[in-house]
């Protein structure tokens, strides 16, 4: 039966306890990962004779890497068993994981956890395919797009709360270590206890033969979702929001330090507002498109992501004192609240953009294909990530500000924008529909 709107989800069987299983890993995740990158950038210092910086950018790569090598592989489990019983194992692997990880905290072993972050990329690029491809088994089409937006936003705010969760556990002082080992067995623990609560889900694929060549395999499916457009341009779309994400959130503490004179609660108030504004954009969709899957909307994103994004850059000129100030006296000034609202609107934005590219990217996937054209997705939305990160090294290592990244990343979103439109002309025609009707 369908639901009434997208929060009647929650409390139902068939999609309650695989949000609260999500929502749960996302967030163990992020306490994990804040917590030792904070103790990387105190206590690395001469740690395989590297920079806390260089440390710092080898988790990221080590935490990406699994995509790459894992993906394609876990996208073909996905097709050929029952997703709820795959995501009980993936839990399973978590616990051991975050076992793992308390042990090396308790040692205090900053070698061991950064290794133990390859295998947390792993369950990850485990869960990534099934996260995706299991929503149009557990939902009707008219419920998927509001079942999307409810993913997006447990996934941001689980992202937020674990940063925050991680960041504070760390800094009790004498205990931290000890505080957060504790905490990630229990949220494991917790998110295994409720996949256990999940339906059966029909494989769609029994027959599949498992080909273990990773790249052989992507290559593979992303020749096959060319041949669908829609499909294709979606993974494209999907992977350029995920590059623009990353290219914004990576520079904010040094934007809010150098240019807005901000401390760490200012950079903390931006980073909610980022994740406010997605998760009201991504509820909104459902509203917005009448419970269809509009993809009318992407434009609409592409263009408040463009608009902001400008808006963002000439704002950041202007350096508001030559000291550190909190968040309160921050706000206090007038220019806060115009990069305030350019932030949370980027987000806002940036759901309305990105909801919509995944519900059709489930929706129009050949059913016994559909996690395996998500996992291929997966590994260009890595790709894309890893990109966003070397343009910006060269780009500010050449002499640009924050500033004119901004400006850039505004620039390249009309492109993309114009190729993914030009190639699909679908996408302006519903946008016009929606203006029109």
């Amino acid at each position: 039966m369908v639901a009434n709107s997208q929060y009647s989800l929650l409390t139902q069987r068939r999609f309650g306890p695989f949000f609260l299983t999500q929502f749960l890993g996302a967030f163990n995740d992020n306490v994990f990962k804040n917590a030792l990158l904070l103790m990387v950038a105190f206590q690395s210092a001469g740690l395989f004779g590297l920079s806390a910086d260089t440390v710092i950018n080898l988790c990221a790569g080590l935490f990406i890497l699994p995509f790459f090598l894992f993906s394609a592989t876990a996208g073909q489990l996905a097709d050929k068993y029952d997703k709820a019983r795959l995501i009980r194992l993936i839990k399973l692997l978590e616990i051991f994981v975050m076992g793992c990880a308390a042990f090396a905290l308790w040692q205090r072993s900053l070698p061991a956890l950064i290794a133990l972050l390859f295998l947390m990329g792993l369950q990850s690029s485990l869960f990534g395919p099934v996260k995706y491809g299991i929503l149009p088994q557990l939902l009707d089409d008219r419920e998927l797009l509001g079942g999307n937006g409810l993913i997006e936003t447990g996934t941001f705010l689980a992202i937020l709360l674990g940063t925050a969760v991680g960041g504070l556990l760390i800094g009790i002082e004498g205990n931290g270590q000890l505080f957060v080992a504790v905490v990630v067995i229990v949220i494991a623990y917790a998110g295994y206890l409720s996949s256990r609560s999940m339906p059966f889900v029909a494989p769609v694929d029994p027959d599949l033969v498992i080909d273990w060549n990773p790249l052989r395999q992507t290559w593979r499916v992303l020749r096959y979702a060319r041949e669908a457009r829609v499909v294709y341009l979606s993974i494209i779309g999907i992977s350029w929001f995920w590059f623009i994400g990353a290219l914004y959130l990576a520079q904010l503490p040094n934007f809010t330090r150098v240019f807005l004179s901000g401390n760490e609660q200012v950079v903390t108030l931006l980073l909610v507002l980022f994740s406010i504004g997605v998760s009201i954009g991504s509820l909104m969709c459902e509203r917005l498109s009448g419970k269809r899957i509009d993809i009318g909307l992407v434009p609409f994103g592409s263009i408040g992501l463009t608009l902001f994004g400008l808006d963002l850059s000439n704002q950041s000129m202007l350096v508001a004192s030559d000291e550190l100030i909190g968040a309160l006296e921050w706000l206090s000034q007038p220019i806060a609240w115009r990069v305030a609202m350019d932030i949370l609107l980027l987000g806002a934005f940036g759901g309305l953009y990105i909801v919509p590219l995944y519900a059709s990217l489930q929706q129009r996937s050949p059913i016994k294909h559909r996690s395996r054209i998500i996992a291929a997705n997966n590994v260009l939305n890595a790709l894309f990530m890893v990109i966003a990160s070397v343009l910006a090294i060269g780009f500010l290592s050449a002499g640009f500000s924050i500033s004119d990244l901004f400006l850039l990343a505004a620039i390249l979103n009309v492109i993309v924008a114009i190729y993914i439109y030009t190639l699909a002309p679908e996408f302006i025609l519903r946008f016009c529909g929606i203006i029109f009707n």
